[in-house]
């Protein structure tokens, strides 16, 4: 987080010389201080995030395609003549254990078209779907396996 910090700094700033460098690394310093000190962040936070990377990365690819694929599927649906939607109210539970990967699970449920998230609570999720089909293996998704290989390692200390 703080080499974001000092990053965002150096671009806003729009050049690089050693006095802009100097306070840029202060002020990303007192930044990260104050994020740590009064949004519970850590260092410890950031190594996990780091060491995440891949799976941040790969989530985000997998989103990517299944927005593409979802976009298609619901063109499809919409332009089908001999087709007749049937929408549907699905509720599950899932598996996932910080809040975290559960908003991020009804985000992605939200950002894939045809779907949105219409309430969570705790781990129950009310789904509508705009056709039925579109909500079959959900509580199974690609989504839910990565978010559950991202926290991991944050439930067993948790003790959730």
């Amino acid at each position: 987080m703080y080499l974001l910090f000092f990053a965002i700094w150096v671009i806003l700033n729009g050049k690089i010389n050693l006095e802009i460098t100097i306070f840029g690394l202060v002020i990303a310093a007192l930044m990260y201080a104050f994020i740590c000190k009064f949004m519970e962040f850590s260092i410890q936070k950031d190594i996990f995030i780091f060491s995440k990377m891949g799976y941040i990365i790969a989530y985000l690819f997998i989103l990517f395609w299944e927005i593409l694929k979802a976009n298609v599927a619901v063109l499809k649906l919409v332009f089908s003549a001999k087709y007749e939607m049937e929408p549907a109210i699905i509720h599950f539970k899932t598996t996932l254990h910080t809040k975290g990967a559960r908003v991020m699970l009804a985000n992605a449920i939200t950002l894939t078209p045809g779907t949105i998230t219409v309430s969570l609570d705790d781990d129950e999720y009310v789904v509508h779907c705009l056709d039925k089909d579109f909500g079959e293996g959900i509580e199974d998704s690609v989504f839910t396996t990565l978010l559950a290989r991202l926290e991991a390692p944050i439930a067993g200390k948790r003790g959730k």
